[in-house]
């Protein structure tokens, strides 16, 4: 298992070093900021999915490896939502509280962003083993806290792009489907159609 943990360590971290490169190399187009924003965003939510995928994944083919990976894409998630609200504070409003008082009230997408932050926090410091010892059956409902999360992540992006959703259709959609296999009725049909 140590080769997937290092390549998926490898290929979670490839977009941030892609875009650190394009950032030294000036190549993030005319509005940097607005560029590094949105691809940390976009990262975050689609490791956000990829993480939600491990589950049905596992329960398709019977493989506990797409569990043990979960955590680990979870965390990467996480650290690129809070790389998002990092430049959001530092480059965008520049540490300024009142700015930051006013983009709240201009931009409640602010608020929904900030609020699925704190619940990827919350997840990711009870995403150990200890947590899970320590909390015992509570763990597994403390972490369905992922699904609602999922839902304030896909209303701030849709938010953000309300003029252009073609890649939020995406992503709803995406999103959508996981949250639908946790139907259970739906969940046994999926399983029967492709265990046969």
């Amino acid at each position: 298992m140590l080769g997937w943990r290092i390549s998926v360590f490898a290929l979670s971290a490839l977009p941030l070093a892609w875009v650190v490169s394009q950032a030294v190399l000036n190549k993030l187009g005319v509005d940097p900021v607005k560029e590094l924003l949105d691809f940390l965003g976009h990262s975050a939510l689609t490791l956000l999915l990829v993480t939600l995928c491990m589950t049905p994944l596992r329960l398709i083919h019977g493989w506990r490896g797409w569990q043990l990976v979960r955590r680990q894409l979870g965390l990467w998630s996480f650290t690129y939502a809070c790389l998002h609200m990092l430049v959001f504070a530092g480059l965008m409003i520049e540490w300024n509280a009142v700015r930051l008082c006013v983009e709240l009230e201009r931009r409640p997408y602010v608020l929904i962003g900030s609020l699925a932050l704190a619940g990827l926090l919350l997840l990711a410091i009870t995403s150990n083993r200890y947590s899970m010892r320590r909390l015992g059956v509570r763990w597994k409902s403390l972490h369905r806290l992922v699904y609602p999360v999922l839902i304030l992540v896909l209303l701030h992006y849709l938010w953000v792009v309300r003029s252009d959703i073609a890649f939020w259709l995406f992503y709803a959609f995406a999103g959508s489907a996981l949250l639908l296999f946790r139907l259970p009725m739906l969940q046994k049909r999926v399983l029967f159609a492709f265990r046969g």
